[in-house]
């Protein structure tokens, strides 16, 4: 009965010196993560703007606003759709072909290559996002590098694919842009999700006649499970809270209803014109996107965990 007594009372005391140790970090993300959403949540319900001191409690009328009346002729509606022409064009591919380049690179590895490859592929989501955004703007005009090359690959000369001008190119090119960037990023994740699987789970299915195509949907898929849901969400977030990238582009001169994404609408609509409430309503609008999606991907792989392989 001592020693139950005892341990009981050396682990209350490691219990409270853990806790001790986590209270900065618990009241420095409350501060800087808590204490925003609790104040755009508060100032939607308002019609609070950047100029002035004076504001009252509104309701839900900027909620209403938002999506009946639109918001100067970019309306919440159509930033929603932006947003989710980019979030599927660019999220579905990022995950498959990152995953698909981590599986080739340690497949084709080599002493001392491995390396370099890792960081050929990360070096662009270090770049700045407006440098890259303002480079490939450049590279998108029709006399840029990216139209000479259409022309090149579908036999045309002199063609403007107009990359910056149509409405479709124009969200294809912020998808190239944004793909482009972050690849790399999630495949040094797949490839540190790749390398922590035992190699003897592999060479026991080598023994057993497993071909690659097998080991991978077998093998390789369901260890790495937890990898692709930490990469999807990270990606799905990083998709839908795009900014710079549009932004640059309609800087430049580019068009901003095709681009205008939710993230650019609460910039127009809180720092450009002032209106902070509507602003904080879109934000928290977006909050509550990012949480729908996150807990969809998670019962996604809660009802997954039970399948046999």
């Amino acid at each position: 009965m001592k020693s139950k007594t005892k341990s009981y009372s050396i682990e209350r005391k490691q219990a409270k010196f853990g806790f001790l140790f986590t209270v900065p970090c618990l009241l420095f993300f409350a501060m800087f993560s808590f204490y925003p959403i609790i104040n755009a949540f508060t100032t939607s319900l308002t019609n609070r703007k950047a100029v002035g001191r004076n504001w009252d409690f509104t309701g839900l009328e900027n909620y209403i606003y938002l999506f009946t009346k639109g918001n100067g002729g970019f309306s919440l509606v159509n930033s929603l759709k932006a947003t989710g022409f980019f979030t599927l064009g660019c999220f579905i591919p990022m995950v498959v072909i990152s995953l698909l380049l981590a599986v080739l690179i340690m497949q084709l590895r080599k002493p001392g290559q491995s390396k370099f490859f890792e960081l050929a592929y990360y070096l662009p989501a270090v770049l700045s996002s407006v440098v890259a955004a303002t480079i490939w703007r450049i590279m998108f005009q029709p006399t840029g590098l990216i139209n000479q090359f259409s022309n090149t690959i579908m036999f045309t000369s002199g063609r403007d694919f107009q990359w910056l001008t149509s409405n479709n190119m124009l969200v294809a090119s912020t998808i190239i842009v944004y793909f482009w960037k972050y690849i790399g990023y999630f495949t040094i994740l797949f490839i540190t999700g790749l390398a922590s699987i035992p190699p003897t789970i592999y060479e026991a299915a080598i023994v057993d006649g497993s071909s690659r195509w097998h080991t991978f949907w077998k093998i390789t898929l369901p260890l790495l499970k937890p990898t692709i849901m930490l990469v999807s969400i990270m990606a799905m977030l990083q998709c839908l809270k795009t900014f710079s990238t549009q932004y640059m582009f309609v800087q430049g001169g580019t068009a901003r209803l095709p681009i205008d994404v939710i993230t650019m609408n609460i910039y127009f609509t809180g720092i450009r014109n002032g209106y902070l409430g509507r602003a904080s309503a879109m934000s928290i609008i977006l909050f509550v996107i990012m949480l729908f999606f996150t807990y969809l991907q998670f019962t996604f792989q809660k009802g997954g965990e039970d399948v046999e392989y």
